[in-house]
């Protein structure tokens, strides 16, 4: 799909960015900014719910894990506060089960991080019921997979043993593989 096939912005320009990793805030608003939108950002749950039912935008981009609790309560608040508002769940935690919760509970689109604006504006803006276009640097298999097995090593508070019972992979293997840099 083509980006000429994509909505316009739309007269409400309101975007709210909700993502704990301030950096990546900063960087994602400056870009949004310049591609149209007027961003608002929160780093936590608790402030985006805030905004939220305050201000609620036309737009939203929420990370699904943040310090204070799950970003699936912002979008419960923004669906109560805005029904046509357009959410992209936004996550380094990839997986089916979580994205089907984020489409349940009302998000537009499931993007895995490391996404860049281009992907955020082009699943904010897909026309209904289409999907946006493939992104432009999809993660290499070999990145998805260090980036899975990463999530479940973090999830296993960093104990190789049991993250590689959970894989069902050798210790040695998982030592191995978490010993190297991230593939590109």
């Amino acid at each position: 799909m083509a980006e000429s096939n994509l909505r316009e912005i739309g007269p409400d320009k309101s975007l709210l960015l909700v993502d704990d990793d301030e950096p990546f805030l900063r960087r994602l608003a400056k870009a949004m900014e310049k591609r149209g939108f007027e961003v608002e950002t929160a780093g936590s749950v608790a402030a985006g719910k805030a905004i939220a039912t305050a201000r609620p935008p036309a737009y939203a981009v929420v990370d699904l894990r943040l310090e204070d609790g799950n970003g699936l309560e912002v979008v419960e608040v923004l669906r109560e506060k805005r029904e046509e508002a357009r959410v992209v769940i936004l996550t380094g935690y990839g997986a089916i089960a979580t994205a089907v919760a984020a489409v349940k509970s009302g998000a537009t689109d499931y993007l895995a991080k490391p996404a860049d604006a281009q992907d955020v504006m082009n699943a904010l803006l897909a026309p209904e019921g289409e999907l946006p276009p493939p992104p432009e640097n999809p993660m290499s298999a070999d990145r998805v997979r260090w980036e899975h097995i990463q999530r479940v090593y973090e999830q296993c508070d960093r104990n190789v043993s049991e993250t590689a019972r959970r894989l069902n992979m050798h210790r040695r293997t998982l030592q191995r593989i978490l010993a190297k840099r991230s593939p590109r």
